[in-house]
């Protein structure tokens, strides 16, 4: 694995005697989207950020649940009438949305949405145990009828909604790399929120991310460098809220519909956006013990997780790294 983390100042250092370091950021996909690149001509190196933050904003239309005008929310009000037709980037992300529901045993579930649409965490609203008991069955991988070749997804559930938020950023910042590539970019990092991705490093050293602290804003619990890396981190500080001595936040357990307990956060890193996105909050969901199972059982994929107590947890091949 060549290690990063999300989340921390970039050094930067000239990769060459000519060329730049740009940057721009922009708030797309409810998140701070940033792209930073080494150009040797300002203007192509511009282009291809206006490029690659133009897509961000097209996938934002298409899979952002809350706007009512986006195919997502077309089909959370269709899918369960009929098997209905939709684009083949939304195809793609709730197919391997679905490997990951299957590997996990539900543990990733992109139909969490039909009670998570309940909570409001900006007004510190949950749903009451009658509204919860109700829908909570309408969680089921299982009553999503997918088909690749047909492009038609069908809901088999009439209460069951999905939200994408759990995959999606991590497949953007893959469309965005992958625009970066095909440019010609050799040095750059993509990062939708807690998804990262970097191409090549800094020139004369790779990059160092660090991992938030999840109880301590400002710090980092770890750092670790990174080349050609994807990295992920969900973390039960992102979007909450607490209510009575209790910490309600945005990471659902789909068994119960309620909060997943267990852990701070969930730091995967990978070979793509989309896998380190869906396993952090597979992982966070799964805890500690079955976490880190899956995570060694998996080729090219590290994890470091932070327990409720703030307990640092290595996945097998880091833990062998970092013991002297």
């Amino acid at each position: 694995m060549k290690w990063a983390v999300w989340g921390c100042a970039l050094w930067l250092a000239s990769a060459s005697a000519h060329g730049e370091w740009l940057r721009e950021e922009r708030e797309i996909m409810g998140t701070r989207v940033s792209v930073e690149l080494w150009s040797p001509q300002r203007a192509d190196g511009q282009r291809v950020i206006d490029q690659v933050l133009a897509e961000f904003q097209r996938l934002d239309q298409m899979m952002n649940p809350w706007d009512e005008h986006s195919e997502l929310a077309r089909l959370n009000r269709e899918a369960h009438l009929t098997a209905t037709r939709t684009t083949p980037e939304i195809v793609a992300v709730i197919e391997r949305a679905l490997h990951y529901s299957e590997l996990s045993d539900g543990a990733f579930d992109i139909s969490f949405a039909t009670v998570g649409q309940h909570y409001d965490y900006r007004e510190g609203r949950a749903p009451d145990a009658q509204l919860l008991q109700r829908d909570v069955e309408g969680i089921d991988y299982h009553a999503i009828a997918l088909n690749v070749s047909e492009r038609t997804i069908q809901f088999l559930h009439p209460r069951l909604q999905i939200d994408l938020g759990g995959i999606a950023k991590g497949y953007a910042v893959d469309r965005a790399i992958a625009l970066l590539v095909s440019a010609g970019v050799e040095s750059a990092v993509v990062s939708a929120g807690g998804d990262s991705r970097i191409v090549g490093d800094l020139g004369d050293r790779p990059r160092i991310i660090g991992i938030r602290h999840p109880r301590r804003e400002g710090e980092y619990a770890v750092r670790i460098p990174l080349v050609d890396t994807a990295i992920s981190t969900s973390g039960d500080y992102e979007r909450f809220f607490i209510a009575d001595g209790v910490r309600y936040h945005h990471i659902l357990d789909p068994q119960t519909g309620r909060s997943a307990a267990g852990l701070q956060s969930a730091s995967v890193l990978s070979e793509r956006s989309i896998d380190a996105d869906a396993l952090s909050t597979t992982l966070f969901v799964l805890g500690v013990s079955r976490g880190l199972d899956l995570a060694n059982r998996l080729p090219g994929v590290d994890a470091i997780l932070i327990d409720a107590h703030g307990k640092l947890h290595y996945s097998q091949e880091l833990l062998l790294s970092t013991t002297p």
